[in-house]
């Protein structure tokens, strides 16, 4: 892996526009589970029944007892790890452009990263379909202690995460800014993820037709590899770690 982590280092140094895809295997150093493969939270729980829109709309109790069981605990004890937190130095030594992400736990910006791209928006975020007002996850946590689906304690409404379930469309804005932001990229970092989820997988294949380079970081191979300029098989923390060091400016 060290030559491979030297290419990687270069392209870096060589680069002034690069942007990161960041996928599950990012936040996996983080205590948060992947959704697929080994141990991944849809070989628990059928996706196209708790996260579906279809069924969110027609019973909502499905999805806020996974948040409730599962995500809440979860997303309270997760902290940025290494990978979040070199993204986040890149980002402050002017390199990094945007981090354009498919999670939605929002560990990125709580490492530091301003300019975060979140393609299925984030679970921490949740509002209601009638009037709008808006809540934290402790909120809604509380409210599911009494009932669930927990009503909006501004108008009794139902309340939603704002993220993307299974049918729902990305938001447009979000991935047209997102496609700029590959588009004009010198170097595309696609980190954590298996690139099989489109049309967010598209965007690393976009960069590389724009003329920048690709550079792939995850455990398991992708249907990009054959393409990527560097592929490095190891965990985010320990690439990133090694080819964006700390130091007084981190």
């Amino acid at each position: 892996m060290d030559d491979r982590i030297k290419i990687l280092s270069d392209m870096i140094a060589a680069s002034s526009r690069i942007v990161a895809f960041t996928g599950a295997g990012i936040s996996a150093e983080s205590g948060i589970p992947t959704y697929r493969g080994e141990g991944g939270m849809w070989n628990r729980y059928d996706p196209n029944i708790y996260v579906n829109i279809d069924y969110f709309m027609r019973d909502p109790s499905y999805y806020w007892s996974l948040f409730h069981d599962v995500r809440y605990d979860v997303l309270r004890k997760a902290r940025p790890n290494a990978a979040h937190a070199a993204l986040a130095r890149l980002e402050k030594r002017g390199k990094l452009t945007a981090v354009i992400t498919q999670n939605i736990d929002g560990l990125h910006q709580l490492a530091g990263s301003r300019n975060v791209l979140e393609l299925h928006g984030s679970t921490r975020k949740i509002y209601c379909l009638n009037c709008g007002a808006r809540y934290t996850i402790d909120d809604v946590h509380e409210l599911l202690k009494k009932s669930n689906p927990p009503p909006c304690p501004n108008c009794g409404g139902m309340l939603r995460p704002d993220v993307v379930f299974f049918g729902e469309s990305l938001p447009e804005d979000t991935l047209a800014r997102a496609t700029e932001e590959s588009e004009n990229c010198d170097l595309m970092l696609a980190i954590g993820s298996s690139l099989v989820v489109y049309p967010a997988a598209w965007l690393p294949q976009r960069a590389k037709e724009s003329g920048a380079r690709l550079a792939i970081i995850n455990r398991g191979s992708t249907p990009l590899d054959s393409i990527a300029d560097v592929v490095i098989s190891a965990s985010a923390g320990e690439a990133l770690n090694a080819v964006v060091p700390g130091g007084p400016d981190s």
